[in-house]
């Protein structure tokens, strides 16, 4: 099998431009006050050892499993000690750019462009030596046609997710589909209508959402909810519904339209539940995962936390269901890693491993390191952000990390608040469009201080809300460590 280097860094780019100047600088300029909180800890790696990080796993024991985009998964002992004193093993070789990795019953199963891998060391000397293929159903001749993975759901399935042929059109079996492959190794198709996809993870609810990047059909990159006999949003990849035993082809959606429109059209299309706006919240996010800490992460216990391969970023995301849709918003979280992020794992310790690469100038990113693994601490500080955004019948609840100044925080000329949405249209991408600048007709501080009740003179069916919330302070005086958040509607609660 002939492998494409360049193949990852154009699906995660998705073909975009390279990035202007300007988006060299401070992301959100907060990546010194943001150090107070979450310090970034560098994992050295050996100039002996060819990392480029892409799937990332914590074992049993403790060590943390790298695979590589070269095709060797290590195991790291020291990774999570302060500070990192890493010893680098060599588990297994010889397979395709690895970027999602899963630890279950003593095997690894690793996901690569053609194949779901279960992987062995039957001999117990700390290499392996079985490689079994669980499922390589479907077509894979490009490097544009990667595949990421989500972890073992509690039926033991691994959830897969096909990038398109050449990032534009499927010309090969269930590319751009969503599947899931049993442990007996039968693969079932789930959904269509993805592009160029990349991390999968359960929420709270244990529900399946994938990441997905701006271009055709996709105004910016947005968290996807992988339903079963869903639509979601790309048309390229109905020529393989055939193939499926029991999924009907829907109609085709029509370009130059808005999400919200043509989810009336299209039964089955299920609208991104999060969208991140272009530039300002993620370029080329990439994998995440949920903080099942319990506390040890800090204070968002329970939220997803996502990379960003292009912009050398990490972000937060919240869902929730609405009228039987998920839907959610994004907040800022960390910028200044040290080079494109592709992974991110969380330690049994509570800190977050991020990892990934960058190839060269042709495609760059923020971050000036051609590869990295580092990690997140939490301080043990709070900081004053806003933790998450519930919609409402006429309004939102935002709900904080600390308590917030009652006297700010009830004046309602204090928010800010804007929407628009996107052209929905085969063309890539798409600039925001139909903005809306809604009132803020009340705001109702909890008696606590920890959160706020929004009213608002409109909600905007299928747009992004975005808030700014410069103008409120905690108790203590402090301004927020971010002041965006942005929320996307799905739905709107009856009353």
């Amino acid at each position: 099998m002939v492998t494409l280097r360049s193949s990852l860094v154009w699906a995660m780019l998705a073909c975009t431009p390279g990035l202007a100047a300007e988006d060299l600088g401070a992301m959100w300029g907060t990546a010194a006050a943001e150090a107070k909180y979450y310090p970034i800890v560098n994992i050295p790696i050996p100039s002996t050892i060819p990392m480029r990080p892409g799937g990332l796993e914590v074992l049993p024991d403790g060590r943390l499993a790298v695979g590589t985009r070269r095709g060797d998964i290590y195991f790291i002992q020291g990774a999570f000690s302060t500070p990192p004193k890493p010893e680098y093993h060599l588990f297994a070789t010889g397979q395709d750019e690895i970027f999602s990795l899963a630890w279950k019953d003593g095997a690894m199963t690793a996901t690569s462009f053609s194949e779901v891998l279960r992987i062995r060391d039957t001999k117990g000397d700390g290499v392996a030596d079985r490689y079994e293929t669980l499922s390589n159903n479907w077509g894979y001749a490009e490097g544009h046609e990667f595949a990421f993975a989500s972890k073992h759901d509690p039926q033991g399935n691994i959830w897969v997710a096909l990038g398109l042929s050449g990032s534009y059109e499927s010309h090969n079996l269930f590319r751009g589909w969503a599947v899931k492959v049993t442990p007996q190794g039968e693969m079932i198709p789930v959904c269509s209508g993805l592009r160029s996809p990349a991390g999968i993870a359960a929420n709270t609810q244990g529900e399946m959402f994938v990441i997905e990047s701006q271009g055709p059909w996709n105004g910016c990159c947005s968290l996807k909810h992988l339903k079963q006999g869903a639509f979601l949003g790309h048309p390229a990849s109905y020529n393989w519904y055939a193939f499926t035993k029991d999924l009907k082809e829907p109609v085709k959606p029509n370009s130059n339209s808005r999400l919200h429109l043509e989810r009336k059209r299209v039964k089955e299309f299920v609208p991104p539940a999060v969208r991140f706006p272009y530039i300002k919240m993620g370029r080329s996010i990439s994998g995440f995962r949920l903080d099942q800490t319990g506390g040890k992460f800090g204070p968002f216990a329970g939220q997803f936390f996502l990379g960003d391969y292009t912009l050398s970023i990490l972000l937060r995301a919240t869902t929730e269901q609405v009228n039987g849709v998920w839907q959610g918003a994004c907040y800022p979280f960390r910028e200044g890693l040290a080079t494109g992020i592709m992974n991110v794992e969380f330690s049994p310790q509570g800190q977050l491993i991020a990892g990934g690469f960058t190839t060269n100038a042709q495609w760059p990113v923020r971050g000036t390191e051609p590869f990295a693994l580092q990690r997140i601490d939490w301080s043990g500080v709070t900081p004053f952000e806003v933790k998450e955004i519930n919609i409402k019948p006429d309004g939102f609840l935002v709900t904080f990390t600390l308590p917030v100044d009652p006297e700010t925080a009830a004046n309602p000329a204090n928010y800010d608040v804007s929407t628009y949405t996107h052209i929905y249209q085969a063309g890539y991408g798409s600039p925001e469009v139909d903005q809306t600048t809604p009132k803020v007709l009340k705001a109702v501080p909890a008696a606590d201080g920890l959160s706020v009740r929004l009213t608002l003179e409109r909600i905007e069916e299928g747009h992004i809300h975005e808030f700014d919330f410069a103008k409120v302070r905690a108790q203590t005086g402090t301004p927020l460590l971010h002041t965006k958040a942005y929320y996307t509607v799905n739905e709107i609660p009856a009353k």
